[in-house]
């Protein structure tokens, strides 16, 4: 649309205006409790709308803004510019992020929206923000299904987006889900307020393109679509309280996870490939998990490998236990030197001095160190961190407390749970 994103500045929402009401409804049930809050703006039609609409509902809450800027098209630049504008002429602070992006082959459409979500929670954090607030409408839902669909995914990919969700440390809240991409267009054209218009949205070779127009091509109900990808939802949560029950009795300590190996053995086969993905995220505390090809060919060879490897995870039926424990050689390739007091993405190291180093212990002896002792296994241990100046071993703090140096597990039962929710 042509008309400048700055123009249209009401405050004098009526009270009968349908989608004010709506999206106020939503933002009072998912956020209504979180003093401060973020907007994720691009200058598009779906941003513009949420920060007018979450302004005229805020009651003084904090708002704040960010555009991310990812430097894909010649335009990015001004088009941040525009919506810098936009929010400051609503005296909504603004920020815009920059993505310094490496030349390394790969989905880059993927690698710019985690890029994107990274930067805002990190924008999020230092400005003390208790969530971020996205643009996704109902179109939306109805396109995701469609393009997951297409790519042959299961109930949780199907599921309909969630309204909240945490995700790089953040919480994301999407309260437009049940609002179309026309209805907002229209309250916004009646308010006199603009929008950038992302030539990206008319090139057919993104995925979500082509699926929009064909969406529009063959008429096909995007309520009705987001209905079918919510129904898809209410099977997921179904199938993740069953993973939880059959997870009871579970521990973790020192991050290991064990899981009851007969109520593993005997459960369907999507419960057993939902709780080897939570444990493997558990052990390593990866973002996503492995592909779902390989994680069935694992579950087929735990009935008969008397242990395998997966993703960095050792994963062993033991007596009445299926435990899974970081594999030796994946926790050789960490190293945090002093000053970075997370190791291996798995333990929270606290007492480190300048020159001193954590890595692995390795399957070497050492000296004054019994991991028999400990209660852990030997690759378990070897495992474990140690704390090393000048080539010399001062500590092992998780198989032998020390009173100058701690190492704490960064994750324990109830974030283990959590994974089982994740979606």
């Amino acid at each position: 649309m042509g008309n400048d994103p700055v123009a249209g500045q009401r405050d004098d929402i009526p009270e009968h205006d349908p989608v004010a009401r709506q999206v106020g409804a939503a933002l009072t049930r998912l956020s209504g409790d979180l003093p401060r809050l973020g907007i994720a703006l691009s200058g598009g039609g779906d941003s513009m709308a949420l920060m007018h609409l979450a302004r005229g509902w805020a009651q003084g809450r904090l708002l704040m803004a960010a555009t991310v800027d990812h430097g894909l098209r010649p335009e990015s630049a001004d088009e941040a510019r525009q919506a810098h504008r936009a929010a400051t002429a609503l005296s909504i602070p603004h920020a815009t992020l920059l993505w310094q992006r490496d030349n390394e082959a790969g989905n880059l459409m993927a690698a710019a929206r985690d890029a994107r979500l990274r930067l805002l929670s990190g924008w999020a954090e230092r400005n003390r923000l208790d969530a971020v607030l996205l643009g996704h409408t109902l179109d939306d839902q109805a396109e995701t299904l469609l393009m997951r669909l297409a790519r042959g995914s299961g109930v949780d990919g199907l599921a309909a987006m969630a309204e909240s969700r945490i995700a790089f440390g953040m919480r994301w809240i999407r309260p437009m889900l049940g609002v179309s991409r026309g209805d907002l267009r229209e309250w916004m054209t009646g308010r006199g307020i603009g929008w950038i218009d992302d030539p990206s949205n008319e090139n057919e070779d993104y995925d979500r393109v082509r699926i929009r127009k064909a969406l529009a091509g063959l008429n096909l109900p995007a309520r009705q679509l987001a209905q079918s990808a919510a129904n898809m939802a209410q099977a997921r949560d179904a199938l993740q309280d069953f993973a939880a029950l059959t997870a009871e009795g579970a521990t973790a300590q020192q991050g290991t996870l064990k899981l009851p190996w007969t109520a593993f053995r005997r459960a369907p086969l999507e419960i057993r490939r939902r709780l080897l993905v939570a444990g493997l995220r558990f052990v390593t505390g990866a973002d996503y998990p492995p592909r779902r090809e390989t994680l069935l060919n694992a579950i087929s060879a735990l009935n008969t490998a008397p242990r395998l490897t997966l993703e960095g995870v050792i994963v062993e039926p033991r007596g009445e236990w299926l435990q899974l424990y970081r594999e030796p050689v994946a926790a050789a390739r960490a190293c945090s030197l002093s000053g970075q007091e997370i190791w291996d993405g798995r333990w929270l190291i606290k007492g480190l001095l300048p020159g001193q180093e954590v890595r692995a212990l390795g399957h070497e002896p050492l000296p004054g160190l019994n991991w028999r002792a400990s209660g852990m296994l030997r690759d378990e241990a070897a495992a474990s961190p140690g704390i090393w100046q000048d080539g010399e071993i001062l500590a092992a703090p998780a198989l032998k407390p020390h009173p100058d140096y701690s190492a704490i597990p960064l994750r324990g039962l109830s974030q283990f749970i959590a994974l089982l929710y994740t979606h």
